[in-house]
């Protein structure tokens, strides 16, 4: 029987954690920024190679099957071997590969280099999820992946805003080209500030990897519906980041600089509130019960599609504050659900876990949407494409209530069987 005795923090582990927290949260930011460039630009991109809204689509197609099919292999790294090293190699190799789009002149040539972004973006996501989980304890873990994952929407709304507004005045090529610097400073921080913890120190027992170990994911109950209504949500949020700049030009009758403004201001304000309120939420409801991860955004998902709806169909004057309130309520669950994922496994294979995620929610989520959004937009229109993602929100809540069922309690990682 493991001791219900917290571990001890000395004031060096603190600050190493503290650091980690900083490096990892600024490098998942630009991380955001890289990956929202194309759709600031996206129009621009359309009209040299003249392709259709579903080719768009498959831009990130290509990006989230490299994203995918590398996070088994790196997921396997990281339980094994140092993540910090891989994290600095793997910043150094997307900044690179945003250097290298200045000399894409063809469709091919994007699609190709788009998947090489995400070999180095998906390293990225699984490595710095799990290497703070073994910074901070569990019931810590929300708050933490909360304060990381503020990045999304603030390096989001700075993808958008980079993209356009460089785009519109120098060339799309141009705005890869700006986003690549911050990512090669960052690895360099990293590499020489933050350390690398012991893999499970923030548990009470010893992370141990076994021979069935990993195969207990496919029965952890908690764990699949995290990801699955993670999937959901993702499949929605994709969908609406990609094609909202391009609705806004078509829609709204809006410049590419203004459209790239909006959406990231929205995104920026709203995402980022969004996110921290969540996060708060569910750390106080947390006190009262373990199922608050899986409650918030299960409440979070359904909430949002009555703005959303407002958004794609209703008035024009509806169509910024109903996408306002959308994003902030579809990112009240960020944190909790990311928390929900790393609790509900053991620190020996949190890393297989968070590959697990990524490639499930990519697969089921923001792979398929904008290219599905964009297939039923050439056959109708942009609307009614955009309003499939109403749908997965639904779909979202209904796994997470499910979920909610088996979420496990704060301090009970350890009694998880180890095969």
């Amino acid at each position: 029987m493991a001791s219900a005795t917290k571990p001890t923090r000395s004031a060096a582990s603190v600050a190493g954690a503290t650091t980690a927290l900083v490096l990892l949260t600024a490098l998942n930011f630009v991380n955001y920024i890289d990956r929202y460039i194309l759709p600031g630009v996206q129009e621009q991109v359309k009209g040299e190679f003249r392709i259709t809204d579903q080719q768009i689509g498959s831009l990130t197609l290509w990006f989230m099957l490299a994203y995918m099919f590398t996070s088994p292999i790196t997921g396997w790294l990281g339980d094994r071997f140092p993540r910090k090293p891989m994290i600095v190699i793997a910043a150094l190799f997307w900044s690179g590969i945003n250097f290298l789009t200045a000399t894409v002149h063809s469709y091919d040539s994007l699609n190709i280099r788009h998947a090489a972004l995400g070999v180095g973006e998906a390293s990225f996501g699984i490595f710095a999820p799990a290497l703070l989980s073994d910074f901070y304890p569990e019931d810590q873990r929300n708050r933490v992946l909360t304060i990381f994952n503020v990045a999304i929407p603030v390096g989001a709304a700075l993808g958008y805003l980079v993209g356009g507004t460089v785009g519109e005045h120098y060339g799309w090529r141009m705005s890869f080209i700006v986003s690549a610097v911050p990512g090669v400073l960052i690895a360099l921080l990293i590499a020489l500030f933050m350390k690398e913890p012991e893999r499970g120190a923030s548990q009470h027992e010893k992370a141990r990897l076994e021979k069935g170990t990993v195969l207990t994911l496919l029965r952890n109950k908690a764990y699949l519906a995290s990801i699955l209504g993670y999937a959901a949500v993702t499949f929605s949020l994709g969908g609406i980041s990609w094609w909202m700049p391009s609705f806004l030009q078509r829609v709204d009758g809006r410049s590419q600089s203004s459209a790239a403004f909006l959406m990231g201001a929205i995104t920026v304000v709203t995402g980022l509130g969004g996110t921290i309120t969540g996060g708060i939420i569910a750390q106080r409801w947390s006190r009262k019960t373990s199922k608050a991860l899986y409650l918030v955004p299960a409440i979070s998902a359904a909430l949002a599609v009555p703005p959303a709806l407002l958004c794609f169909f209703g008035p024009k004057s509806l169509t910024l504050p109903g996408l306002a309130v959308a994003i902030f309520l579809i990112f009240l669950g960020t944190g909790p659900v990311n928390a929900a994922t790393v609790n509900a496994v053991r620190p020996e294979i949190r890393a297989t876990a968070m590959a697990g995620q990524l490639f499930i929610i990519h697969a089921l989520g923001d792979a398929i949407s904008p290219r599905i959004i964009g297939a039923v937009s050439d056959r109708s229109n942009l609307n009614l494409g955009l309003g499939s993602t109403l749908i997965t929100l639904l779909l979202a809540s209904v796994i997470f209530l499910l979920g909610s069922r088996y979420a496990p309690p704060l301090h009970a990682n350890e009694a998880i069987p180890a095969a």
